[in-house]
């Protein structure tokens, strides 16, 4: 049985104990979020990576997106950045490879990786049979042979039917998801309907099968705040709360993609529409990006958009890059996405006041008062960055005889709050 199924029949899986433990809760309480889809736990039976709960009542997880592209990137260099996302806090990753050698790229990061690993299927359909006229059975046969690959959860775009594409067609920028436009093309030369949409039963019982979790792509969603909460993206939403209720009918565990490019007050109404129209399944969101005029900066200001995002209910968010928009994203680009994710998650959570939140904040906060510069360095989120900002520091220094001294060189020994503030403290 699934992870969903096997919760409903009131069974505390050792993957659901597991991420109780993580999350500091009673696993009866994450048994309730898992048979209610109200959280999931992507862990495909062929993988069993270690587990992770998604959920808005667990921590909030960051996705990083890696994979070559037809024109950039390598086996070795996807498995560097790999490496990279998951050292520096990545909670799952998604392979999202175009071209040639998909399938060897996979499994090098499946026998790597020990998070979930997601794809996209649509990728590789087009890369192997194109996009003029894929069929159903090669839809089918590309999933299955994931599956038993091991890929944890898989992106589906089935919500965008073929009325909404002449809708989505009169916005700004279109349709910027490059699945959503692969399936939007296919429908407008073919005239069906959306194939992944027509077999998605079948589908459903490959995903049973191996219980990979369907992540329900949002193809419609805004690619700039001009093209924010529109009535494609809506149209699409109400689809994908349809299909919500089919996978959990069908035992598969399900979360909803969503924006985008929203501006800042749009954010909380997003969020809660989403609960209210997917009952409440985890919401995974790519930023959302809050201003479209910071290309080299879109890590921040998606970060910004994402740390609402959590605060107002969105369980996972998909790091954006300094590259979103640019290009492929390097190995460096994705320590920078990531960390800028870790920060908006890891403060929305603070926020939201769960479990063991802030012990980190008050560690730190305390080696700080003692100057204990490897301890903060030890619970940074980002250790080498600020090893080297202090290196960098102290080489920069006009006094060379007082390098390693318990204060920094913002304020030098004569005015430093916190050395001032130790010896008011021992006054009184």
């Amino acid at each position: 049985m699934t992870q969903l199924e096997q919760a409903r029949s009131g069974i505390v899986t050792p993957e659901i104990a597991k991420v109780a433990e993580k999350e500091r809760l009673d696993a009866e309480f994450v048994r309730v979020l898992v048979a209610e889809g109200k959280a999931v736990i992507p862990c495909n039976v062929n993988h069993r990576p270690d587990p992770c709960g998604i959920g808005r009542k667990l921590l909030t997880k960051i996705n990083a997106n890696i994979g070559k592209s037809t024109l950039s990137s390598c086996p070795g260099a996807e498995h560097s950045k790999l490496t990279i996302a998951t050292t520096f806090g990545a909670d799952t990753v998604m392979d999202l490879s175009t071209g040639t050698d998909v399938t060897l790229i996979r499994k090098r990061l499946l026998d790597a990786c020990r998070v979930p690993l997601g794809t996209v299927p649509v990728y590789e359909i087009v890369s192997r049979w194109g996009s003029e006229d894929f069929k159903e059975e090669q839809i089918l046969q590309v999933i299955r042979e994931q599956a038993e690959q091991g890929v944890d959860y898989m992106t589906i775009h089935a919500g965008l039917l073929n009325r909404y594409v002449d809708i989505a067609l009169k916005r700004k920028l279109g349709i910027v998801s490059r699945g959503g436009a692969l399936i939007a093309a296919w429908m407008k030369k073919t005239g069906k309907e959306n194939p992944f949409y027509s077999c998605f039963d079948k589908i459903l019982d490959i995903c049973r099968e191996h219980d990979v979790t369907l992540s329900l792509g949002d193809g419609l969603r805004p690619g700039c705040l001009a093209d924010a909460s529109d009535e494609a993206q809506f149209a699409e939403l109400d689809t994908l709360g349809e299909l919500v209720k089919r996978c959990r009918a069908s035992g598969v565990q399900v979360m909803v993609e969503g924006p985008g490019h929203v501006p800042m007050d749009q954010i909380k109404e997003n969020m809660e529409r989403e609960q209210r129209v997917c009952d409440d399944a985890p919401f995974y969101i790519l930023g959302p990006v809050v201003i479209d005029c910071a290309p080299g900066y879109d890590h921040f200001v998606a970060g910004m958009g994402g740390m609402l995002g959590a605060f107002y209910g969105a369980a996972m968010l998909c790091y954006v890059t300094p590259k979103e928009h640019i290009g492929l994203p390097n190995a460096d680009d994705v320590r920078r996405g990531v960390v800028a994710f870790k920060i908006a998650a890891h403060a929305a959570d603070i926020g939201l006041h769960k479990p063991g939140a802030r012990e980190r904040d008050d560690a730190i906060s305390d080696a700080r008062a003692a100057f204990d510069w490897e301890k903060q360095f030890s619970l940074a989120l980002d250790p080498q960055w600020a090893r080297e900002l202090r290196r960098q520091a102290e080489e920069e220094s006009s006094a060379p005889s007082q390098h390693g001294s318990p204060f920094c060189t913002m304020c030098g020994p004569d005015f430093c709050s916190v050395r001032l503030s130790q010896r008011l403290k021992k006054n009184d």
